[in-house]
């Protein structure tokens, strides 16, 4: 994922136990016990095979791969059944990405003591902030911003004001950590996001930023970094928000050399950064850099598929249930008989089979659930949430109208675990609701096992979050059955290390998928739950998503129930 999800991500939302008890929610009835048996292991199987072979050369955004998985999709929602869900009467809700394959020179930095150029993928990465043919910086000053985080609630500004026009910010990657009283501790924020980062730099008026790279700040390797931010990138077209003329990543050994030219300790300045107190820090060394680039608009689309309520009034609400269809593409710097696809198969092909299994699972009741069901298999998630956050600005139904978004982001491949973590657990009112659920399957629930990633940011989720839709997300378990203690944890790291969004991420003989269809079941039983349920989720009081919510309900008084 372009937002780096973790492998095995699994994504939902679901009802507080208080609201789980009062809609008699606590076990699932005899029909979803029924209809959930149409969840197997064949069914992924089947569609992975298809949406992570070489015929589809992995799926990258507005390409022959791309649309060829967009048309399985929609003849799998109708040989289930399932209406048009885009607005114009298709399965396809149609837009276009601007794509941006960069080619950036050398990274040169000046100063009074000496020049330094830095190569490349081996000590940087940089893309083309502009929708242009050209993009650059010349003799740019380079300014220490710290986090470059402005978060008032936690009375925190890594930039006091400072005027950084047409300057270029080095970032530091994550948040700060060390006090737990600080922001959420190891916990990773919306303000620990390289996107976040981009994103507040471009609003101080800066021409370029830098976001200093660590494993362990970002949760993945420097490999991670080539691959998602090499080759064609993608962007929704340009509004009017500012942009930089350069987003870069340089490698912390690189970074180090450039603070020994500045006459700086990048430790000391790392340190320094960890206080409220931070000043930036003015680095007496001019940045020159100048990226081609090639232009496109490429066509691509969400597919949308609808199974309507029964209810003739909460059918005109809706559990959106949602799994990104893209990945990466194929590889611009291959070698002669190296594999250059990225299947994507666990990351995300196992996703949208899940989705379109618990569709299939829905299809099969004979009753359908009070509120409708909206499939959206997004696109572009690898490049930015792109396809997600299209469909959270054009819904099909006003956002205020949408119960929950249950997002499917990987699936286990490993087998059953006696656990599921709830990435987000205490977020919302879905605690209550996934532990009953969970407890049908006789597995426990545990918070994030992985914190420091960041995860709730980093798939699709997040934007219908953004727009106040009740939103969370779980990891598989790590508790496997047969397996001995932290084996779980083990198999994680090496496959982000050796398979996350590189060929190697296949389908293979050797998957076991059990987990996979008890943790697709449980999506199928909270989202028909959530469907059933006398009252929408709600966020938790106090809650970063909570205000958005309440905005869109505001937005829903008066207006007809269409």
């Amino acid at each position: 994922m372009r937002l780096l999800p973790a492998h095995l991500l699994v994504l939902f939302v679901a009802l507080s136990s208080t609201s789980a008890v009062a809609a008699g929610a606590a076990s699932p009835t005899s029909q979803e016990k029924v209809a959930q048996q149409a969840i197997t292991q064949d069914v992924l199987r089947a569609h992975v095979r298809f949406l992570a072979s070489d015929l589809l050369e992995g799926r990258g955004p507005g390409t022959r791969g791309d649309a060829l998985a967009r048309e399985y999709i929609a003849a799998q929602f109708e040989e289930l059944g399932l209406k048009p869900g885009a607005p114009d009467g298709s399965y396809l809700q149609r837009f276009d990405l601007m794509g941006i394959n960069s080619h950036p020179g050398a990274m040169t930095f000046q100063a009074k003591s000496g020049r330094l150029e830095l190569k490349t993928r081996e000590d940087f990465i940089a893309v083309s902030g502009v929708q242009a043919p050209e993009a650059k910086l010349d003799a740019s000053e380079l300014v220490f911003v710290g986090y470059g985080i402005v978060a008032p609630e936690y009375q925190w500004d890594d930039f006091k004001g400072m005027d950084l026009k047409g300057k270029t910010l080095v970032i530091l990657n994550n948040d700060p950590e060390d006090d737990p009283r600080l922001f959420a501790g190891k916990t990773r924020l919306w303000y620990g996001r390289w996107d976040y980062k981009y994103e507040q730099a471009a609003k101080t008026g800066a021409a370029g930023a830098i976001i200093i790279h660590t494993t362990p700040s970002a949760g993945y390797p420097w490999q991670v970094v080539r691959t998602s931010w090499t080759g064609e990138q993608f962007e929704l077209p340009a509004g009017d928000a500012p942009r930089l003329q350069v987003k870069a990543w340089t490698t912390e050994d690189a970074t180090k050399q450039v603070m020994k030219l500045a006459g700086h300790d990048l430790d000391a300045l790392r340190a320094a950064a960890q206080s409220r107190d931070f000043r930036p820090v003015p680095l007496g060394v001019t940045l020159s850099l100048r990226i081609t680039s090639e232009v496109h608009r490429r066509p691509t689309a969400n597919v949308l598929g609808l199974l309507p309520g029964s209810d003739p009034v909460l059918s005109k609400e809706v559990v959106l249930y949602t799994a990104h269809h893209d990945h990466l593409g194929k590889k611009d710097d291959g070698k002669p008989g190296d594999d250059v696809i990225y299947n994507g198969a666990v990351d995300n092909a196992s996703g949208v089979a899940a989705m379109l299994a618990v569709a299939r699972a829905f299809s099969v009741l004979p009753t359908a659930p009070r509120r409708s069901i909206l499939f959206a298999a997004v696109a572009a998630e690898e490049y930015g949430l792109l396809g997600s956050a299209y469909l959270a600005e054009h819904p099909p139904v006003p956002t205020g109208r949408i119960a929950a978004n249950v997002n499917v982001d990987g699936a286990n491949i490993l087998g059953r675990t006696r656990d599921i973590t709830v990435i987000g657990l205490g977020k919302s009112s879905l605690d209550g609701f996934v532990t009953a659920m969970a407890k049908t399957q006789g597995r426990t629930v545990k918070a994030d096992q992985l914190s420091d990633r960041g995860f709730f940011y980093r798939s699709d989720q997040f934007n219908f979050a953004r727009m106040g839709i009740p939103a969370a997300y779980f990891g598989s378990g790590m508790d496997f059955i047969g397996k001995p203690e932290g084996w779980g944890r083990a198999q994680r790291g090496e496959w982000e290390l050796k398979h996350y969004h590189q060929p190697s991420d296949e389908l293979r003989p050797e998957w076991d998928l059990s987990g996979a269809v008890e943790d697709t079941r449980l999506f199928f039983l909270v989202g028909s739950q959530v469907a059933r349920a006398k009252e929408m989720p709600k966020w938790n009081k106090g809650d970063e998503f909570e205000a958005a919510r309440l905005k869109s309900l505001e937005a829903l008084k008066g207006a007809p129930r269409k």
